[in-house]
């Protein structure tokens, strides 16, 4: 990987939307060879996707929760965890599997609707796979800072101080 690759990965990593005209100038190469990079990149897997992160606890008529999903398995000979992550995350309420160290074995990151949505996930699709031997669940409440960007940053906290 060239250096000029590699400042192109944290210029997109930072804002995917940028132009490449501006990524070529950002750079002080020529557009073509902006291109031909980014073609090279997403054809070897590097630059797997552009995303948009979205703040959905402003959209009222979206609401949902996200859970993580801590998960203890056993793992198969030959495979080891590999089999049991994509029986996972091949749910589409799933949004991200993890490989873990510490108490449990994988993280899942999973979105529905309600709480009961999430329960049924974990009753009815998760629990009942052979390798899982058991689950913990959280809910998150807030979100303040994902993937780097950090959430209602500008609001001005309005409490009065007190002092004794």
């Amino acid at each position: 990987m060239t250096e000029k690759e590699l400042e192109l990965l944290e210029c997109l990593q930072q804002d995917s939307r940028l132009p490449v005209d501006v990524l070529a100038k950002m750079l002080d190469v020529e557009e073509a060879e902006v291109q031909a990079m980014l073609r090279r990149l997403e054809h070897e897997k590097i630059i797997v996707d552009y995303v948009t992160l979205i703040d959905w606890s402003k959209v009222k008529q979206q609401e949902g929760l996200t859970a993580m999903i801590d998960v203890k398995v056993t793992p198969k000979r030959g495979v080891g965890f590999d089999e049991i992550a994509e029986k996972i995350y091949r749910h589409p309420e799933v949004k991200s599997v993890y490989l873990m160290s510490g108490a449990y074995d994988l993280s899942i990151i999973i979105e529905g609707k309600t709480m009961s949505e999430v329960a049924s996930f974990v009753a009815e699709k998760l629990s009942t796979l052979d390798s899982v031997v058991s689950t913990t669940t959280h809910f998150i409440l807030k979100k303040y800072k994902h993937d780097g960007i950090i959430y209602d940053q500008g609001q001005q906290d309005r409490r009065i101080v007190v002092t004794p």
